[in-house]
C-alpha cells in the first residue's frame, strides 16, 4: 500500500482539537481499482479521525481507515508530548476501528453494542478487503452516556441508534461542539438498517435537542472541518431527507430523483454540500429501501 499518505492532512480547527483528514479526492482511489470498503466507503467519500487534547492527555476518536493512518496520528500526538492517550470508537465499521492496532496499549472506549458487533463481526472484519486481522476489541464499555476528562476539558459520550445501532457521539458541552461520528453525513446519511429508518428519524429530533454550535463529522468536506465545521442545520437537512426516503407512498418521490436535485435546496442553502461520489450512496439507499418494501 505504498503512498497510502500522500493525501493525508492534519486540521486544528479549534486550539486542541485535530481533525486527520483523507479522501474525497475526484476520480483517485488508495487501495485499489477492485471493490473494496477503504476506497468505497471510505476515501471516496472523505473522513477524519479526531483527538482532542489538553495537556499531556488526548482523547482520539476513531483510528481511523488503515495501520499507517493510525501511526501517522498516535506520531502527531507524541510530538505533542503526549503520554496519555485514550480511543473512542464511533461505531463497528471498518474504516473507524481499522488503527485499533496501533493504539492497543491505550484504553479502547465504545458502548456495549459496539463490542458485540465487533465480536459477532470479526470473521467479516478478517476477510473483506483490506483485511483488519487483529480486530482490536474495546477494553472499557459503557451503556448510555459517560463522561470523560482529558486535562481540564469535559466530554460526554453518548449512545444514539443512526446509521448503526451503536453510534457514540462525543459532546463538548463548554464549547457547544458535537463530533457526530457517522450519526451525520454530507453529503447525506448512509442507510443501513431499512427497518430501523423510523427510529433513526426519531434520534435525529434527539440530537438536534442539543445546544449546539458547530459540527465536527466523520465524512463531511474537508474545508468546511477546517473552517470549524457545520451548522445544526446540517442535521434539519438529514432530517428533511430521512423522512423524504420514508414516505408512505408506493415510490416516493425523492426516489426518483438524482441526489444532486433531491437536496438541492439544502445545498443553496449552505446546509450541505453536493459531493459527486453520494450519488452512490443515494442509489443505495433507494435499492435497499426498495428491496425492504418488497419483501
Amino acid at each position: 500500500m505504498k503512498g497510502m499518505l500522500d493525501d493525508f492532512r492534519i486540521f486544528e480547527p479549534y486550539p486542541g482539537i485535530f481533525a486527520y483528514y483523507d479522501g474525497r479526492i475526484a476520480g483517485k482511489r488508495l487501495y485499489s481499482e477492485g471493490p473494496n470498503w477503504l476506497d468505497d466507503g471510505a476515501f471516496s467519500l472523505g473522513i477524519a479521525s479526531y483527538a482532542i487534547v489538553d495537556g499531556n492527555e488526548a482523547l482520539v476518536y476513531d483510528t481511523h481507515i488503515s495501520l499507517d493512518h493510525a501511526r501517522a496520528i498516535r506520531a502527531h500526538l507524541e510530538a505533542r508530548d503526549i503520554s496519555k492517550i485514550t480511543v473512542v470508537l464511533s461505531h463497528f465499521h471498518n474504516d473507524h476501528i481499522a488503527g485499533n492496532e496501533v493504539f492497543a496499549d491505550c484504553i479502547i472506549v465504545a458502548n456495549g453494542a459496539t463490542a458485540r458487533l465487533l465480536e459477532a463481526e470479526k470473521p467479516r472484519i478478517a476477510a473483506r478487503l483490506p483485511k483488519i486481522d487483529p480486530v482490536i476489541m474495546p477494553s472499557s464499555l459503557f451503556d448510555g452516556n459517560r463522561s470523560i476528562t482529558v486535562g481540564s476539558r469535559a466530554i460526554e459520550l453518548h449512545e444514539f441508534n443512526i446509521h448503526s445501532p451503536d453510534a457514540t457521539i462525543l459532546w463538548l458541552p463548554e464549547e457547544r461542539l458535537l463530533f457526530a461520528g457517522d450519526t451525520l453525513e454530507d453529503t447525506v446519511t448512509y442507510i443501513t438498517d431499512a427497518a430501523a429508518l423510523p427510529q433513526h428519524l426519531e434520534e435525529l429530533k434527539r440530537l438536534r435537542s442539543f445546544p449546539i454550535a458547530r459540527i465536527l463529522p466523520c465524512h463531511g468536506d474537508p474545508d468546511r472541518i477546517l473552517a470549524g465545521g457545520y451548522e445544526p442545520s446540517f442535521i434539519d437537512a438529514t432530517i428533511r431527507y430521512v423522512e423524504a426516503m420514508s414516505d408512505e407512498a408506493p415510490e416516493p418521490e425523492i426516489w426518483r430523483k438524482p441526489l444532486a436535485e433531491a437536496v438541492s435546496e439544502d445545498v443553496k442553502s449552505g446546509a450541505l454540500i453536493y459531493i459527486p461520489a453520494y450519488e452512490d450512496v443515494h442509489a443505495s439507499n433507494i435499492a435497499l429501501l426498495k428491496t425492504f418494501r418488497e419483501r
